[in-house]
């Protein structure tokens, strides 16, 4: 088990590469290890060089939505109107405050996530 740092794409490719070759092994064996610390050392490349940020607010809603079988008359009854429930979906009104405590509350969308300009 040969462990080095990934420093640039190289590395990068070479661990993915060794990754896929052990990627079955078992717990508590020289592989096994080299599994679980190969996986840690990519994943903090990964999180260095391909950051993932927040998905957009009202895309956020609208998955929601649809993850859990919900209309716009399900949003509505959370910020008050079918109207209103149209001006967010469209992009033509703000979420204020409280409809972020709402849709939080109701949707369990993370707080970080609505809170972002759009």
């Amino acid at each position: 088990m040969t462990i080095k740092p990934i420093k640039n794409k190289k590395d990068y490719q070479e661990a993915l590469k060794r990754l896929e070759v052990i990627f079955d092994s078992k717990k508590n064996c020289p592989e096994g290890d080299e599994l679980e610390i190969l996986g840690i050392l990519i994943e903090k490349y990964e999180d260095e060089h391909f950051p993932v940020g927040f998905p957009d607010p009202i895309e956020a809603i609208k998955f929601r939505m649809e993850q859990m079988g919900y209309t716009q008359t399900d949003l509505a009854k959370v910020v008050g109107l079918k109207s209103r429930a149209s001006e967010i979906l469209n992009k033509k009104r703000k979420l204020s405050l409280d409809m972020i405590r709402l849709l939080h509350d109701n949707f369990n969308i993370p707080t970080e996530v609505l809170i972002q300009a759009y």
